[in-house]
């Protein structure tokens, strides 16, 4: 348990899923991919208000999570073992995708947010620890 914890930067962990979660309002947003990508998974866009408790808790602790083994990963000095991890989540993102008959578009959009998000973390952990 301790290789979870010693020498997180939890700055760069915290920073790391704000901006993560922030990236995936603006991603999915009719501004950007949300309006086509909302067509290829076949949900209709809602307002604001209208977004589902639940699988935004969900995604902002799923973003925490990862932005946590971003952290320890750094700790590590394993940038590559992040790499690979983030690559195989979106990989498996799309075939999830293609599983449920997501367009190509959506497929893409889902993954692209992965690698994204993946970067992001990344940025945020090479700000926070250098500043400890």
């Amino acid at each position: 348990m301790e290789e979870l914890l010693q020498g997180v930067s939890w700055a760069g962990v915290i920073a790391g899923a704000i901006a993560s979660f922030m990236l995936g309002w603006l991603w999915y947003s009719p501004k950007l991919f949300g309006v086509k990508w909302a067509e290829g998974v076949g949900v209709q866009m809602g307002a604001a208000n209208e977004m589902p408790t639940g699988a935004m808790i969900s995604q902002i602790s799923g973003l925490f999570l990862v932005s946590w083994l971003v952290g320890v990963t750094a700790v590590n000095n394993a940038l590559f073992t992040i790499i690979l991890a983030v690559v195989g989540f979106s990989v498996m993102g799309y075939a999830g995708g293609m599983f449920r008959q997501n367009s190509a578009y959506a497929r893409a959009v889902d993954a692209g947010y992965w690698l994204a998000s993946g970067v992001t973390m990344v940025i945020c952990q090479g700000i926070f620890r250098n500043m400890m």
